[in-house]
């Protein structure tokens, strides 16, 4: 079976996660391509300038209001897709939360609202997603991880444990997904320049600019790679520590954020972990 490309006269791409940060930006570089667009987020405000923003592009903007961790919302804007729009060709599920978690100050909603949005979130777009490409006989499906999900680092706890998930569910997913002709991807993004990293008040390594990150995502959803991964100078690095044993990859990452010689005081200001910011 041949390995399904969406193209704009393929029908809709819904993107989740929207109003700011990445999603945003892919939203209006996939319309400067020609694409019909359906952007969703909780914040319809931001959405109808976004949609405003997209005026003169070849392709188009669709506001359909939702809230990703609401199953019921996500069925009915996969349904205005169906019914009102066309044929849904991709999904790019990104919409995430980044709440960074310190040990000696355990909050369990901070645990909750990550999993919430970042794990059953997607989930809920997923399956109306798949349901529609499965009576299609095609599809493509991207979902917006991180290279936090690689390994775990500090203040990570809530985040990367969500990120990781979505890693094993993405590839767990396409042994299955390959025999039905959707195909998914896997985006793993490294720091990009967002209102969300901003707060971080330490350097990051290899910041891309929203624009940059979008510009990686649009085209690897034009290849046949299962995995979207930038820059890779930094990636690249992140998947060798991958096959560090635990006790050197812990030093290393104690010796190269200074994690370990930073007070618990100060910890809270001094968020580490690279993330999507969607």
């Amino acid at each position: 079976m041949r390995d399904f490309i969406a193209h704009p006269e393929h029908g809709i791409v819904w993107i989740s996660g929207a109003s700011s940060g990445i999603g945003r930006a892919l939203a209006l570089r996939l319309a400067g391509e020609g694409y019909k667009v359906a952007v969703t987020a909780r914040s319809h405000e931001k959405l109808v300038e976004l949609q405003a923003e997209a005026n003169g592009l070849s392709g188009s903007i669709i506001v359909l209001d939702g809230d990703v961790t609401d199953a019921e919302d996500m069925e009915h804007v996969m349904a205005s897709i169906e019914y009102e729009h066309g044929t849904l060709a991709m999904a790019i599920l990104n919409a995430g939360v980044y709440l960074p978690v310190h040990a000696e100050d355990l909050n369990r909603t901070d645990f909750e609202k990550s999993f919430a949005v970042n794990l059953s979130g997607v989930v809920n777009c997923l399956l109306p997603a798949i349901r529609h490409m499965k009576a299609k006989g095609q599809g493509q499906i991207a979902i917006v991880s991180s290279v936090t999900g690689y390994r775990g680092l500090p203040t990570g706890a809530a985040y990367g444990a969500t990120k990781a998930a979505l890693i094993n569910m993405a590839e767990s997913l396409k042994f299955d997904l390959d025999k039905m002709g959707i195909r998914i991807q896997l985006v793993c993004p490294g720091f990009v320049d967002t209102p969300a990293t901003r707060k971080n008040a330490f350097p990051m390594p290899a910041l891309v600019s929203v624009e940059e990150a979008a510009r990686e995502i649009a085209a690897g959803l034009k290849s046949l790679a299962f995995e979207i991964t930038f820059p890779k100078r930094f990636t690249t690095m992140l998947k060798l520590a991958c096959l560090l044993p635990y006790s050197v990859y812990f030093t290393l990452v104690n010796r190269v954020t200074g994690w370990r010689e930073r007070p618990p005081s100060a910890a809270g200001r001094h968020p580490v972990t690279p993330h999507a910011a969607e």
